[in-house]
Order: structure tokens, then sequence, then C-alpha cells
């Protein structure tokens, strides 16, 4: 299993895992298709949707653990 953290890529967890998605989307990133968002790392991601880093790192390995 992947452990993801905060210095991961947006794209690279979406490649580990695409059921991920909704995850991002509930946080306000909806352009997942955009070069730009799948190139930042998800302490990027967080910090342009106000989002607290630890707690999404917390739920999207929680997520991949749970498969």
């Amino acid at each position: 299993m992947a452990q993801i953290t905060k210095d991961t890529i947006v794209g690279d967890i979406l490649d580990i895992d695409e059921t991920t998605v909704p995850i991002f989307l509930g946080i306000g990133m909806h352009c997942l298709g955009c070069p730009a968002s799948r190139g930042e790392t998800i302490e990027q991601a967080c910090e342009v949707h106000g989002v607290d880093v630890d707690e999404l790192v917390a739920k999207i390995n929680e997520h991949i653990a749970d498969k």
C-alpha cells in the first residue's frame, strides 16, 4: 500500500487510486483534469483550497487502507 504524505503529488494519488477523486472534489478541487492541479503536492492543493493538510492526508490514507 502506498503511504501518502503532504509532499505526494495529486496526480500520483489519482494514479494510485482513482476512487480518491470524490475526496478532492469534496474540498473544492474540481479541476483534477488540469495539468497544473495534477502536478501540485497535497500541501499546495490544501493551501489553495483552505484545507488542513494533515486532515486530508489522514483521510486519503484511511480511504486507501480500507480498500
